[in-house]
């Protein structure tokens, strides 16, 4: 190991975290010599925050980077970023604005085996760090290593309404910090379009994600129907490159798969078989549009008959929700700041006027309104 005093020393690993964590504990052979400590922060990281990786990609010691916390998965305790994470990040911190560590860097997403970075990084978050610190220094954790090594698999691309894809998720499929395995699939997309990505098996617990082309991610799904099946409808904010995880649940899960990418926005009025015009989970962060009042909002849309009755719903325990209803035009038809006065979700009830696209802004009632949500249109 070699500090960025020039100083050099030699360490030898004494633990391993489980398979499902991506760590090693190295002591280090250093005698009486002091060494500079990063510490733990004591609060979770929270989406929208900045973020700041340190490590040697390609190489390169001691290079900074920042970014944001994108996302937080909480039950798999891992945090999504866009700083620049590169291969030699792994391992180095990931700091808050006070040079606290709120995860430990561990991979990322490429489009290849050659390339680097492309906005989706994922750390270890730090409550995910410290009971395994705590197996260290009470000499239990385990000395042998489980952990899958990292694939850098290309994805796949997939046709909007063309053929089903069949695939396997086994040890040749990259992997997520939870050592689940994972194959990326990508299509082309366009602003509006309305898509249901399903992902099929009965030899894995199917779970789908979903990043547009600024890598920002656009919702997930564990099972559909309380099967082990997933399915994520969405209706794309942009034009570009949307990518697909097809994921499983549980670590290191094997076997094959089928994935489909089919358009919803053949039929007005289209509902799904739980009379779903939309749903949708998403987040709100600083890389999203702002409206007139610097507040972030993110953009669906669907369509509709006149007179037809929707509830249009928006939930949130990160901001207080606002929910604004437009016509194609722009016009304001309806909007919504809280269900109650002790409910700060949003919630629109309305007749449509008439035949058509609609457009649902979900909105933050403040500039700072920043995290994850859930919207409903039925």
């Amino acid at each position: 190991m070699r500090l960025a005093d020039g100083r050099e020393f030699s360490g030898r690993v004494i633990g391993y975290a489980d398979e499902n964590l991506d760590l090693a504990a190295v002591q280090i052979d250093g005698g009486d010599s002091k060494f500079p400590v990063v510490p733990l922060a004591n609060s979770t990281a929270q989406v929208g925050q900045q973020a700041f990786a340190i490590g040697n990609p390609f190489g390169l010691q001691g290079t900074f980077t920042v970014g944001i916390v994108s996302r937080i998965d909480s039950e798999r305790g891992l945090i999504q970023t866009d700083a620049a994470i590169n291969p030699g990040n792994s391992g180095g911190p990931l700091l808050n604005r006070n040079g606290e560590l709120i995860g430990v860097n561990t991979s990322i997403f490429t489009t290849g085996e050659r390339a680097g970075n492309i906005g989706i990084g994922f750390a270890i978050a730090t409550p995910q760090v410290r009971p395994f610190i705590t197996a260290v220094q009470n000499g239990t954790a385990t000395t042998t290593a489980s952990r899958q090594r990292q694939a850098t698999q290309a994805p796949s691309p997939v046709v909007i309404d063309g053929s089903t894809i069949q695939a396997r998720l086994d040890s040749n499929s990259n992997v997520l910090p939870d050592n689940s395995y994972f194959n990326a699939h990508t299509f082309e997309g366009r602003a509006g379009q309305r898509i249901s990505i399903t992902m099929t098996s009965n030899q894995v617990d199917s779970y789908l994600l979903l990043y547009g082309p600024n890598q920002e991610y656009l919702g997930e799904n564990d099972d559909s129907s309380n099967s082990q099946n997933a399915r994520l409808d969405v209706t794309l904010p942009t034009n570009g490159t949307y990518f697909i995880f097809a994921n499983s649940y549980g670590a290191s899960e094997q076997g094959q798969y089928e994935l489909n990418v089919n358009s919803l926005n053949d039929t007005s009025g289209y509902s799904d078989a739980n009379g779903y015009l939309v749903n949708q989970s998403g987040v709100l962060n600083a890389q999203d549009d702002r409206l007139t009042d610097n507040s972030f909002y993110d953009e669906y849309s669907f369509s509709a008959q006149q007179g037809q009755d929707v509830t249009i719903t928006l939930t949130s325990q990160d901001f207080d929700a606002y929910l604004l209803l437009i016509d194609n035009q722009g016009n304001k038809i309806a909007e919504n700041d809280d269900i109650s006065q002790n409910n700060s979700n949003a919630s629109i009830r309305i007749s449509l006027p008439y035949t058509g696209d609609y457009r649902v802004i979900v909105n933050a009632y403040d500039q700072t309104g920043q995290g994850q949500y859930q919207m409903s249109v039925r």
